[in-house]
């Protein structure tokens, strides 16, 4: 069983006199940074040129370029989309690291993949939120906390885990709790889920809505009772309190009689198959390969993929029984 933190796992004295270097300030850069700026952490902002420098001076940082804070600081923590990282880290992190440094990544994908090697005399660690930016500060606030994964890929310190978990206690994450894992397994699940759970939901949530629309259920009704009214945010909200029996019970007897009764109808065997031939792409590194071609041609096929879904019929109906019902 995986071990979980809570905050009294943690001390917070381990990062006194310490300075954290937050590097990106996008949807996790942002709230991290001020968590950690409100937990009286000294943090210290390294960006690229773009939009974002001004809404870390609007915060209050004074943001200066990566490679200068890299020797003043003693904590690097990237908030970079995947597919640049590893760029980021060869140009203008890799020169200037020093024997002391910890390394925190917010998502395992480019040391899982080997995209970004770091030299054995840096510590590095993990801690990635499960949730979205937005939540991770406002879940500060309101003092309820946010889950993250935990793991340490390098301890040239001996004291990795340590820090870590310190950081995340003042992240705001170990108020709800943090799991340890390797970066191996949170890099593996997150893209599971993105490719197997997620494409099997959208597909059938398109596939019941055709079949209603085509016989002659309208528009506005449909997207009201499967997406709009909220339906299906409160039986995840449920099963992510008491799992997902307990979500499924909630409803009336009718609901649940038609629920289990069903159910076999959609145990495909092809379903699981089609799971693991996907989470095998994702463990031999295929999908990494594949998606680092895509980023280094400027996103040709992702950007076909997403013009071919905006020109489906169902997509139209979607955006104006929207508009209709807001």
């Amino acid at each position: 069983m995986a071990t979980i933190y809570r905050e009294i796992d943690a001390n917070l004295n381990v990062l006194s006199g310490k300075t954290v270097g937050i590097i990106g300030y996008g949807n996790l850069g942002r709230p991290v940074a001020n968590n950690l700026r409100d937990s009286s952490l000294r943090v210290m902002v390294g960006l690229r040129e773009d939009f974002t420098r001004d809404h870390a001076r609007d915060d209050g940082f004074a943001p200066q370029d990566i490679e200068s804070i890299i020797p003043r600081c003693h904590i690097l923590m990237l908030f970079l989309p995947d597919e640049v990282v590893s760029e980021v880290y060869l140009e203008r992190i890799s020169p200037f690291l020093a024997r002391g440094h910890l390394l925190v990544f917010a998502s395992g994908y480019n040391i899982a993949f080997g995209f970004v090697e770091p030299p054995p005399f840096v510590d590095v660690g993990l801690i990635a939120p499960r949730t979205i930016g937005e939540a991770v500060r406002s879940r500060f606030l309101d003092g309820s906390g946010f889950y993250s994964f935990v793991g340490v890929g390098q301890d040239a310190t001996g004291g990795t885990l340590e820090t870590l978990l310190a950081l995340a206690k003042a992240m705001g994450s170990l108020r709800a709790g943090a799991i340890e894992v390797s970066i191996d397994q949170e890099a593996q699940l997150d893209l599971f889920v993105q490719q197997a759970i997620l494409p099997a939901f959208h597909h059938v949530m398109t596939t019941a809505a055709e079949v209603l629309l085509e016989l002659g259920y309208p528009p506005e009704a449909v997207m009201l009772d499967m997406i709009i009214s909220g339906e299906f945010t409160d039986y995840l909200s449920r099963a992510s309190e008491r799992g997902l029996l307990h979500a499924l019970r909630l409803s009336s007897l009718t609901g649940q009689y038609g629920i289990f009764s069903r159910l076999h109808r959609f145990k495909e065997l092809k379903l699981e198959g089609l799971m693991e031939a996907t989470l095998d792409e994702i463990r031999n590194g295929d999908f990494s390969t594949e998606w680092s071609r895509e980023y280094e041609n400027g996103y040709p096929r992702l950007t076909r993929l997403l013009q071919a879904q905006e020109k489906q019929t169902l997509y139209a109906l979607e955006q104006g029984a929207l508009e209709r019902l807001k």
